[in-house]
């Protein structure tokens, strides 16, 4: 874990999280979410699923090598190849299934529930809000977290500012008075920090579990 920034505000303050592989950590089905709908665009594109990884995995690097080293989002990336952030709500929630990999987590939601004393707590990710809210009731978190932001709110993909800004006017709070916690600093982090909010990165879900003891 690492803080990089908490808020300049204390008063009535706000929790931001990304969902996949900071209130979970499953690897498996973390592949399967770039996997299937790489898998879904070679069908589209009657190519083989290696040679459409490789022209993802190419554009990454691009990407990276043109913005200094900085990661990019998979739903900006099938923009870059015709498929618009609507279609890829309906992808991810056809192909995506949290059922078959995730389970209940009660320290997870023993953390939550002595964050949410102090904080507003939302989700801000860039999967649909059907799929968050399948997401956290299995992990049995969904009646405490107060808002979802997803990719069919704005129909922007994070990083983008309006997502987090979203966030804020949900929660009745300022940037300022929120915290972004996310496992990927360019995708979860490095806008909301320059939003003035604060920013902690977390290797997973274990990292999550330590937070109430941090910050309250």
């Amino acid at each position: 874990m690492k803080i990089y920034a908490l808020p300049a505000e204390k008063t009535n303050p706000a929790l931001f999280f990304d969902m996949d592989c900071t209130l979970y950590t499953h690897d498996e089905y973390a592949r399967s979410q770039i996997d299937l709908p790489v898998m879904r665009l070679a069908q589209m594109r009657g190519k083989s699923f290696e040679q459409m990884k490789s022209e993802v995995a190419e554009y990454r690097k691009t990407w990276a090598d043109t913005h200094n080293g900085e990661s990019v989002s998979l739903g900006n990336i099938f923009l870059s190849f015709g498929i618009s952030i609507k279609d890829m709500v309906h992808m991810r929630e056809e192909l995506y299934r949290p059922e078959d990999y995730l389970t209940e987590d009660k320290h997870l939601r023993f953390t939550l529930t002595r964050l949410v004393s102090r904080y507003k707590l939302a989700v801000v990710t860039n999967n649909p809000v059907s799929v968050a809210v399948r997401t956290l009731t299995i992990l049995g978190v969904n009646d405490i977290i107060c808002k979802i932001v997803g990719l069919d709110t704005c129909y922007l993909s994070k990083p983008d500012k309006e997502i987090y800004l979203k966030a804020a006017q949900l929660c009745g709070v300022s940037p300022r008075q929120c915290i972004s916690v996310g496992d990927r600093y360019d995708i979860d982090l490095a806008v909301p920090i320059k939003l003035g909010m604060g920013g902690i990165l977390v290797d997973g879900v274990k990292d999550v579990y330590s937070l109430s003891d941090i910050l309250l």
